[in-house]
């Protein structure tokens, strides 16, 4: 082991330090010949102190000679350049060469004794174990696990290399390369050849930003420093200064590599505890100084050094006593220097630093301004300290999207742990005793004004009003603040400021900002999800800030969402009484200035309220208060609440508030007190403006519809009133009136207080008669009716001088309708007569009187006592209804005398063409159910249209007495009167279609309640005359549609249907005629349209086939009907001369479109009018005019041949026999007259031969032959050939 062999080797060296590739191995060695002499004297001039780095992958233990790297050329910056991007290449191309290359030269000493292999090495010629320098490959790699693992291989292979090292008596036997590195004086000697190699090679890989390399060399440097305590801190921190050191020279990537790999390696010594241990072994070390030197300075060089550095920092912090941190980390050189100008600078770590130090030690001059002094945490959050550390809160920005460290520790201050632990557990509602013991310890109180004071300042005074950046900041600090927050402090939270700030973001949605505060609004939505507290509170805060607009100006479902998921009877009352606080309270709007900074404009608020504040009925300091009166309701609409009687209790709050607020008001102060119901009722210091009182009554009546809606079939119950809510009311409203000093809010005359009290008195019997009852249809009766009663009583106060006629019509009825019970009458009632008319006809005509201006709680007070009701309707209230959905706006329009024939006709049937005109929409859009495949073609404009006979208004008023028309023109009058007194009577016309759809309403349910009663006939027969007359449906496309869906689903569809003995045939057989004559009515364009646009042909041609649909099923029902009833033969003939007669004009007129298809399913459906028209049909095909209808008519007698073909043997030959001769007579014809087109000639031989077919099957070829007679016979031979000699060989 001489000289010679250190000198080979230190070759063989310096070969693969500068040549791992074969390009690059005269690198260095042929400087010279690279650049010019000239050049290369002037930069050897200037640069003469700079050397060639190393290259990273080399082994360092075993570099090359000081004789060498004295004689080593010195390179300019091109060639450092150019050598720099030849080591990137081979380091990311060539890393399984490097780590052969590196074993090689590790190798060096042992390849003489043979003891060691390519991938090893063993310094020593075996007197060292072996360490396998693949590790540092797998070091770099993405898997975690497969770093981690490395790692440990690493520091246990070098532990056993360094102990074996430590054990030998003569380690110059391993030192021979080793000792040219002493020179170099890296504080290694006590280490083995190996462990020096891995530490310089860990050091320099921490700034490869290749994959993973930085994380996994800076843990097995971590590793490797806590294992091998040989390694001396002194000097890993001076190799990390010389192998990491930034030179003038460097750019770009290579200052971040080398800045960040010391980030590394200082990380990796903090972590590995070892600076704790220098400390322990001697308490005047001066490393923990140093330490925290190179920190401070690594951290002013960059700022994104700056958070890490200190995080390192901390971590050594963390692991050291407080002497130690007093003595050499707060005393270390710069450390003071930097905190003090962090507040001038806005230096967020310096303040986190400082914080966690404080933590630790109670030294307050320490750290100047930064920290308030004496350190407290109401000094900490008081106004002025927190102005002056604004700058470095507001630049803690620079690490976004990451949240700074400094604010979860400023938080931890703020809300400690155990606050919020006892807010929760509290549970999931906390009721108002714990919160007022909560608020009423001075800590609590001291924390609520820190927090204040921390939002006003810092959330809203800085980071809000600053840039896009700082405002995502103020959100995430928000959502920081959660987790710990009590449910009682939201509000400061949720400020003025702050749910401005995100209706400001979110009413754009082009703002960077937008997708920030949708995921605020989530987090905060997930953060109520199972405390109804929570969730109370940040509702109101919401609405409160935003006027009741939130939902409106963000264009979202927030506030909505929030309140639907309700699911517990605390949280429904706790939110009620909140609703109630902010109604009542005047100063709970808005304390912030009115010159608020939204950035929507009036057309982004929509929905209901939105239409009414517009309008000017709503100001804007009513309207969260509005919101509050619609919010009520919805709170148990959307509660889901298994137990009735919890449900109840929530409907009761909720009533008594709208009904305080709505009904009444008191004239002795704010406050009364109720010894009877044992409540104190409050109203607003200000009176409550009209609009908003009409508010209260409406939703107090939509609150009675709903509950009576939700109740189901009626249970007869000793305890009704327990759970009825209208009872209730009742009793609530009865006590309050009777106060002396709480009066109406709106005064009644003479008529609607009288009105009133009847109301009151008959709704209280029959409350009592409903539990009397003993049957449910009865009970379910009166309690229809007692709703009814409680809906016009609320109209009366709603709307005065309106009502008070139908509440006396409607009492009068509850008292026709339960005579029999002890209801009592009273003496102002008139006398019955003997001309009165009957009670359901009156019932009706109240019903319908009220049905044009009622609210839709009214409506379905009246639909549900119609229900009930329905099956005891009179014809005549009937007609009634029917006469609504018929009656229109226009005139009849009539023809002139002198009309044509076809005029004529028109006439008979009602058919005329509808007038050019366009179509005002109602604004209402159909239910999807009533939608058919056909309803499409519902146009009202240009398009066929008819009118059936009974459809004039003389013969609907028939049968009707003066009086009766009075009582049913009522409701008309006003409408009538709009009409004249407005141009173009729009508003009339509209009024009139939403009255018509409101009857139809009342007459799907009586055909629903009565579907098989002769009445739907009538029914039926109206409301097709109504679908097809064109002033009934013109300008409103939905109630055509209504009409068309009634008359599909609930009559022609209809599992039953009109039969037996109630029906008459004399009802049908006009029907009958009507609908045949309508199926066969050609389509025509009206003579004055000379040029009608396609869109108009369009719509007519829709409408003609729609109508011809009807007329086609209308036809179907009815022969279903007489089908089905027993009507004698006399009768069942005139069914039969019907469709003759039909037949004559289909044979004969050339107007005549009845369609072959139709005629076909009718004997197919009704085989017994085939057999009766079989006769006749058979001629008419051989007289028939048209050759066309003559050979189309040949499959209508193929069909009626065809059903009888299935019936008994005997009866189809009985039947086919007597129709020989006829048969006979047809083919002779046929025959005789061949068509000329060769189709129609194809349908005559396919027609005889299903004739010649049957009659052999019965055996009637011979009586068939014999009457064809000798001159048929031939003709047939000639026109049939083989198909009639096969029949004739059968004689």
């Amino acid at each position: 082991m001489g000289s010679k062999k250190r000198e080979s080797s230190s070759k063989q060296e310096s070969a693969l330090e500068n040549g791992e590739d074969k390009q690059k191995l005269n690198v260095i060695s042929e400087n010279a010949d690279v650049e010019p002499s000239k050049k290369r004297m002037k930069k050897e001039k200037k640069k003469k102190d700079i050397e060639l780095p190393e290259v990273e992958n080399v082994n360092d233990a075993h570099a090359t000679p000081a004789s060498s790297n004295a004689h080593r050329a010195p390179l300019n910056s091109m060639e450092r350049k150019k050598h720099r991007k030849l080591k990137d290449k081979v380091r990311h191309s060539g890393e399984g060469q490097k780590i052969d290359s590196g074993a090689e030269k590790m190798e060096v000493e042992s390849k003489n004794d043979g003891n060691e292999s390519g991938g090893t090495s063993s310094s020593g010629g075996g007197l060292l174990p072996k360490f396998h320098i693949g590790v540092f490959k797998e070091l770099a790699a993405v898997d975690a696990s497969v770093r981690e693992a490395a790692a440990k291989t690493l520091a246990v292979e070098l532990r056993q290399v360094q102990n074996a090292y430590d054990k030998l008596e003569n380690k110059d036997e391993v030192e021979d390369k080793s000792k040219l590195e002493a020179e170099k004086d890296d504080g290694l000697n006590n280490c083995a050849p190996s462990v020096r190699y891995a530490v310089r090679r860990l050091i320099r890989g921490v700034s490869s930003s290749r994959e993973c390399a930085r994380q996994g060399f800076a843990l097995g440097l971590t590793m490797l420093v806590a294992t091998v305590r040989s390694i001396k801190l002194e000097s890993l921190l001076k190799l990390i200064t010389s192998l990491l050191e930034v030179s003038s020279s460097m750019k770009g990537q290579e200052v971040k590599d080398c800045l960040l790999g010391r980030l590394f390696a200082y990380g990796a010594l903090a972590r590995s505890g070892k600076l704790t241990e220098e400390w322990k072994s001697d308490n005047n070390c001066v490393l923990i100084k140093e330490f925290t030197k190179c920190l401070i300075d690594l951290a002013a060089k960059k700022r994104y050094l700056q958070e890490p550095a200190v995080a390192i920092l901390l971590e050594i912090v963390g692991k050291l006593p407080e002497e130690a941190l007093l003595e050499h980390i707060l005393e270390a050189s710069g450390l003071q220097e930097w905190l003090e100008g962090a507040t001038e600078a806005g230096n967020p770590d310096a303040l986190l630093l400082a914080l966690k130090i404080q933590e630790k030690v109670s030294i307050d001059h320490k750290f100047n301004k930064l920290l308030p002094s004496p350190f407290s945490k109401s000094a900490l959050f008081a106004a002025d300290y927190l102005s002056t550390i604004s700058s470095c809160l507001k630049e803690s920005t620079f690490c976004q999207p990451r949240v700074h460290s400094v604010w979860p520790v400023l938080i931890s201050y703020l809300l400690p742990d155990v606050i919020q632990d006892a807010d929760s557990a509290s549970g999931p509602i906390s009721s108002k005793k714990h919160k007022k013991s909560r608020k009423s310890s001075s800590a609590d109180e001291d924390m609520e004004k820190n927090l204040v004071s921390f939002c006003e300042i810092i959330i809203q005074g800085s980071l809000l009003t600053s840039s896009h950046d700082r405002k995502k900041l103020a959100l995430d600090v928000l959502l920081l603040l959660l987790p710990k927050l009590p449910a009682s402090y939201v509000h400061v939270i949720l400020s003025y400021k702050v749910v401005q700030g995100l209706m400001d973001i979110l009413s754009t949605k082009d703002s960077w900002l937008y997708k920030v505060a949708q995921h605020f609004l989530k987090e905060l939505s997930e953060w109520v999800v199972n405390d109804d507290t929570r969730r109370v509170e940040v509702i109101m805060a919401l609405q409160k800030h935003s006027n009741g607009k939130f939902d409106c100006i963000t264009r979202s479902k927030t506030v909505k969402g929030l309140m639907s998921d309700f699911k517990t009877e605390p949280g429904c009352i706790l939110f009620i009484e909140s609703l109630v606080t902010m109604f009542l309270d005047e100063d709970q709007s808005s304390e912030e200035p009115s010159d608020q900074s939204q950035t929507t404009d009036d057309n982004s608020e929509i929905g209901s309220i939105e239409d009414k504040d517009a309008a000017g009925t709503l100001g804007t300091a009513e309207f969260l208060k509005s919101w509050v009166v619609e919010s009520l309701p919805a709170v148990q609409k959307h509660l889901k609440l298994e137990q009735e009687a919890a449900k109840f209790r929530v409907e009761k709050e909720v009533l008594k508030f709208l009904a305080v607020q709505g009904l009444f008001s008191s004239s002795l102060g704010t406050e009364v007190t109720s010894f009877e119901l044992q409540e104190t009722f409050r109203w607003p210091k200000s009176a409550i403006p009209s609009a908003l009182s009409h508010m209260c009554i409406e939703q107090l009546q939509l609150l009675l519809s709903n509950a009576q809606k939700g109740e189901g079939p009626h249970a007869v119950a000793s305890g009704v009133e327990a759970k009825d809510l209208g009872s209730y009311f009742m009793r609530f409203l009865g006590i309050l009136y009777n106060i002396p000093s709480v009066s109406l809010s709106r005064a009644l005359n003479s008529d609607d207080e009288k009105a009133f009290k009847k109301l009151q008195a008959m709704e209280s019997q029959l409350s009592k008669e409903e539990r009397k009852c003993s049957t449910t249809s009865d009970a379910s009766k009166i309690h229809a009716l007692r709703y009814l009663l409680i809906q016009l009583l609320l109209q009366i106060i709603l709307r005065p001088g309106e009502f008070f006629e139908a509440a006396s019509e409607v009492v009068m009825c509850c008292k026709k309708a339960f005579a029999s019970s002890d209801l009592e009458s009273s003496g102002e009632d008139e006398p019955e007569e003997d001309g009165a008319p009957e009670l359901m006809d009156v019932l009706v005509d109240t019903m319908l009187s009220l049905l044009p201006q009622s609210s839709a709680p009214l409506r379905s007070a009246i639909e549900q006592v119609f229900k009930c009701f329905c099956k005891d309707i009179t014809d005549d209230g009937l007609h009634r209804m029917l006469r609504v959905v018929k009656k229109d706006l226009k005139p009849a329009r009539h023809h002139n005398s002198d009309s044509d024939d076809d005029d004529a006709e028109d006439d008979l049937l009602g058919l005329e063409e509808a007038e050019e005109s366009d179509e005002a929409e109602t604004g209402e859009t159909a239910d999807s159910d009533q939608q058919t495949d056909e309803s499409e073609a519902v146009v009202g404009v240009d398009a066929v249209t008819a009118e059936l006979p009974d459809a004039s208004d003389d013969e609907s008023d028939e049968g009707m007495d003066d009086d009766a028309m009075f009582r049913m023109d009522t409701y008309l009058a006003r409408i009538f009167r709009e009409k004249k007194n407005q141009a173009g009577g729009e508003t009339a016309h509209s009024q009139l279609v939403l009255f018509k759809l409101r009857v139809l309403s009342l007459l799907e349910l009586y055909l629903h309640e009565n579907p098989g009663k002769p009445q739907v006939i009538k029914i039926f027969s109206n409301l097709a005359q109504a679908f097809i007359n064109p002033q009934t449906t013109e300008g409103s496309e939905q109630l055509g549609q209504r009409i068309w869906g009634i008359i599909q689903k609930k009559i022609l569809k209809a599992k039953e249907y009109p039969k037996g003995e109630t029906v008459s045939v004399a009802i049908l057989e006009p029907l009958l005629e009507k609908y045949l004559k309508l199926a066969a009515k050609p389509f025509k364009r009206k003579k004055s349209a000379s040029n009608p646009s396609k869109k108009k042909q369009s719509a007519s041609w829709s409408r003609h086939r729609l109508i011809n649909s009807l007329a086609r099923s209308s036809t179907f029902w009815i022969l279903k009907i007489i089908d089905a009833s027993n009507f004698s033969e006399f009768e069942l003939q005139k069914v039969c001369d019907i469709l003759q007669h039909i037949l004559v004009d289909y044979f004969d007129s050339k107007k005549s479109q009845m369609k072959c298809e139709f005629l076909k399913e009718i004997f197919r459906r009704r085989p017994w009018i085939g057999k009766q028209l079989f006769g006749f049909l058979l001629e008419k095909c051989s007289c028939a005019k048209s050759q066309f209808r003559q050979v189309e008519a040949l499959d209508l007698v193929t069909e009626v041949l065809k059903s009888h073909s299935s019936a008994t043997e005997k009866t189809s030959e009985q039947f086919l026999k007597s129709h020989v001769p006829k048969l006979s007579n047809l083919i002779k014809h046929l025959v005789t007259n061949m068509p000329d087109k060769q189709a129609r000639r194809a349908g005559v031989r396919k027609f005889c031969g299903k004739v010649f077919q049957m009659l052999a099957t019965f055996k009637l070829s011979s009586s068939f032959v014999d009457a064809l007679e000798e001159d048929g016979c031939a003709a047939c031979q000639s026109q049939l050939g083989d198909t009639y000699l096969a029949l004739k060989k059968q004689v």
